[in-house]
């Protein structure tokens, strides 16, 4: 059974999806709402109540043009983009469309030129903290699309200022970031996302919903895969070139030790210092599915007296790199039972062909050979991907999470699929959750402990041995040089 299609939630799920949220402590809505005519009659001005509303409310009232809070539901959100180029681009295009986009912020000026221009009437910065002194009344939200390296810095400085924050994948650079985000979120109860877009997709939390209810059977091997690799070990950029007027050095620089400007540094994704990786990069969306599924994320939430909920990293890599990633890298993620559910193993594979062994024992559990440019339509198609096993059967989901397969094929192909929530849209979750409505299912409550799962295999492949990791004290019990990569010394001037 392969799907990618949405379907409508019933009645019955919206009750269920209500009192959920109660049970997390949100505030009933029900005395807020007086009708569909009825708008909310306060001193405060349209952005306070944003902010004060968007971590409490329940649930949107469906059938109403307004949202429970009284928040119009065709007033769009004002929103302000960090990082317009690249992978910013997405933004410059999407929120627009849904949002009032006010101000726009780039420490390129060459590349962001092009975007500014295709929304003229919001200002321009390059510093993100001048955008929100000058602002701040302005903008009721933030997107963040820069590299890795800042990502943590301008969504804390939002979301003290009361901004709700949509951040691209990875959420952070570091572990200890990922952390300290979930709780600034937390306290100043402001609405949050991390980009990681397969998380709307009906595919996506139709095999979230077959995971939890059993339907694989207990669930104990994981394969997941990415064709990518690292760059290897290499020399650390020491020569100075020419620093162009239109790049702002020390704003692209961050919290990163300084470094003179040399444009091999523009290659940030291979280097550890700006980037993540391929754990980075993909692990967000291709490893997303099995630890929602298997409720990898609740052992971030349990007390861990006895380390009875601790996770052990096993790394294989091509070659120990302190500047960029190995070419390839296999990590074993061994996690405790949670409730019902078994332990679990979870194989990471990162390089392709040059990864010892994945290819051929994924092919022969799946009954087909893996599209790696050389196979099937030679398209790729395969180049990253999950295989959850489980003692009745077994799920394929590919790289986004935005399709998934189910095998045997024949065993399942009656199978009704189950009833989910359905998504209006990855940003438009969001956006609705500013505007007073549920969380986003990838808020940072979610995205926060999902980053730390996938930034500790880099932390494994850095040092090349065993580590252990205790969630709750957010601790590597067994390792000090691994421990102490939890947390990375910022540059003076910058802070969290």
């Amino acid at each position: 059974m392969s799907r990618t299609a949405t379907n409508k939630p019933s009645k019955v799920k919206l009750i269920k999806l209500k009192r959920h949220m109660m049970a997390d402590g949100a505030v009933p809505p029900s005395a807020a709402v007086k009708g569909k005519d009825h708008v909310m009659e306060t001193v405060m001005n349209r952005r306070l109540f944003l902010r004060t509303t968007a971590g409490a409310a329940g649930f949107l009232i469906l059938s109403s043009s307004r949202s429970a809070f009284g928040f119009p539901a065709n007033e769009k959100v004002n929103v302000a983009l960090v990082g317009v180029d690249g992978r910013g681009d997405w933004f410059t295009k999407t929120m627009p469309r849904i949002s009032n986009v006010v101000a726009m912020c780039d420490v390129n000026d060459r590349r962001a030129a092009r975007q500014y221009e295709t929304i003229p009437a919001a200002r321009r910065y390059q510093d993100f903290r001048r955008m929100l002194d000058e602002m701040d009344k302005d903008i009721d939200a933030v997107t963040v699309a820069t590299p890795d390296n800042t990502h943590a810095v301008i969504t804390a400085a939002a979301i003290r200022r009361g901004k709700a924050v949509l951040t691209e994948k990875p959420l952070t650079h570091d572990v200890f970031e990922a952390r300290t985000l979930r709780d600034l979120a937390r306290r100043h109860k402001v609405a949050t996302q991390m980009g990681n877009q397969g998380t709307a997709s009906r595919a996506f939390r139709e095999a979230v919903a077959l995971i939890q209810a059993g339907s694989l059977g207990e669930i104990r091997e994981v394969h997941a895969w990415n064709t990518g690799g690292g760059a290897g070990d290499r020399p650390i950029p020491t020569d100075k070139h020419d620093l162009p007027d239109y790049i702002h050095w020390d704003l692209w620089l961050g919290p990163a030790q300084w470094r003179e400007y040399n444009t091999r540094w523009f290659a940030w994704h291979t280097w550890r210092d700006f980037a993540t990786g391929q754990l980075g990069n993909w692990g967000c969306h291709t490893m997303n599915v099995f630890f929602k599924g298997l409720r990898l994320d609740t052992l971030w939430s349990a007390d861990n007296p006895d380390g009875k909920n601790n996770i052990r990293l096993t790394p294989r890599v091509s070659e120990i790199c302190k500047g960029a990633f190995p070419k390839w890298e296999i990590i074993e993620y061994d996690f405790p039972a949670r409730g019902d559910m078994p332990p679990v193993k979870v194989h990471w594979y990162n390089g392709g062909g040059e990864a010892p062994g994945p290819r051929k024992m994924i092919e022969e559990k799946m009954g087909r050979p893996l599209d790696w440019g050389d196979a099937g339509r030679k398209q790729w198609a395969d180049h990253a991907g999950c295989l959850i096993i489980g003692s009745e059967g077994m799920l394929h989901s590919n790289g986004h999470n935005t399709e998934y397969t189910l095998y045997p094929q024949e065993k399942f192909r009656d199978m009704p699929r189950p009833e989910t929530i359905r998504s209006r849209g990855h940003e438009n979750e969001w956006l609705d959750a500013v505007k007073g409505g549920p969380a986003a299912m990838s808020s940072f409550d979610y995205a926060a402990p999902l980053t730390e799962y996938v930034l500790l295999g880099n932390i494994a492949t850095l040092v090349g041995e065993r580590i252990e990791f205790d969630p709750a004290a957010m601790k590597i019990i067994n390792h000090q040089a691994a421990d102490n990569a939890i947390r990375r010394q910022y540059r003076a001037g910058w802070t969290l």
